[in-house]
């Protein structure tokens, strides 16, 4: 199969009798170039197949109108309402975006972060992984005058755009409503302590307990690695085996969660009425489970649109840029059947 040679502004101006420089203006819609002449080497380059190359663009400037995003995994819930949020932005401002994933792989963060800059980005997107702690590979972005924005799990000792929830509000609500149904012994499912996200939401859960008069034990509080299903399932059996086991679980994402309704029901553990469990993201697989399981909205979406705005708004110096600015966003709980015990499971 013969593949078709690329069309250059050097065959439209071949083709149309004009010089290349005039072809290029056209394109990009110079003011010392006519409207009718743009309108006539834009429909020739359509009609002939021509597309711009982004990369030379870049390559000249050395920046593109791309904003590299790198997240942790892709096959999350929440991080793929994050990334819409971001796309639908960018592309109403004519952006394009570049996804990249660590896998919560620290190295794995170095390698793409040195891609999305080598790929000359406008500005980058980022949710740390689960093993960033040192922050060094992110400076030559803020150096050269590319933005960064920290989303959702974001550092503490970088200065830059920041946007998140309150986390803390959050766990303390989440810890509250589990006590508010009855609970005593609360356990909680926490992440990487390093991790903003998970730190302050088990703040949060720590300040519920001693507020209402509960006991706080260390054994009850289980630290994750990446908060996997089988992470949870292991926690939640250890747990349940004990001589006094834990009445309520608050989980800090929902895949935990429904791991710990699951394995209780297995166990013979009635979900609510003996175990309440409440998770976090409210991703789709905790309105599937049985009992459904309540959770911490997360507005991921609005995050990721916020996050992309940002990045538009330091690409045009539209206005006086802040680089410590955080915006911070609300959640709710929204109570299901895991834990509402005047609620039949």
């Amino acid at each position: 199969m013969k593949i078709k040679k690329e069309v250059t502004i050097y065959d439209l101006a071949k083709e149309l009798n004009y010089s290349p420089s005039t072809i290029s203006r056209a394109l990009n819609n110079h003011k010392s170039i006519s409207k009718k002449t743009v309108k006539l080497i834009k429909e020739a380059a359509e009609e002939m197949g021509y597309r711009p190359n982004n990369l030379a663009a870049g390559l000249r400037s050395n920046k593109s109108n791309t904003i590299g995003v790198l997240i942790s995994r892709i096959n999350r819930p929440f991080v793929s309402s994050l990334i819409s949020g971001i796309e639908n932005t960018a592309r109403k401002a004519g952006y394009n975006v570049l996804i990249s994933q660590s896998n919560d792989k620290y190295q794995s963060e170095i390698n793409n972060s040195n891609a999305l800059y080598d790929s000359r980005i406008s500005g980058l997107i980022v949710s740390l992984s689960m093993e960033t702690i040192d922050m060094g590979h992110f400076e030559k972005f803020m150096e050269n005058g590319i933005p960064i924005v920290f989303v959702d799990r974001v550092p503490s000792n970088f200065n830059s755009y920041k946007v998140v929830i309150d986390n803390y509000t959050a766990g303390y609500s989440a810890t509250k409503h589990l006590i508010e149904q009855g609970c005593k012994r609360i356990a909680h499912f926490a992440g990487a302590k390093h991790r903003n996200v998970y730190l302050e939401r088990k703040k949060g859960y720590l300040d519920a307990l001693r507020e209402h008069g509960l006991p706080i034990e260390d054994k009850l509080v289980v630290n994750f690695k990446t908060l996997s299903f089988d992470e949870g399932t292991k926690a939640t059996e250890k747990l349940l085996k004990m001589t006094n086991p834990p009445d309520g679980i608050f989980a800090a994402n929902d895949t935990t969660g429904v791991s710990a309704i699951m394995c209780a029901k297995k166990l013979g553990v009635k979900v609510p009425d003996q175990l309440a469990v409440i998770g976090f993201n409210d991703d789709p697989i905790s309105s599937i489970v049985q009992p459904s399981l309540s959770t911490v909205s997360h507005p991921a979406s609005k995050m990721g649109a916020i996050s992309a705005k940002r990045i538009l708004e330091h690409s045009a110096q539209s206005y006086d840029a802040d680089l410590s600015e955080i915006t911070v966003l609300g959640t709710e709980i929204i109570a299901r059947g895991s834990s509402l015990r005047t609620v039949k499971s």
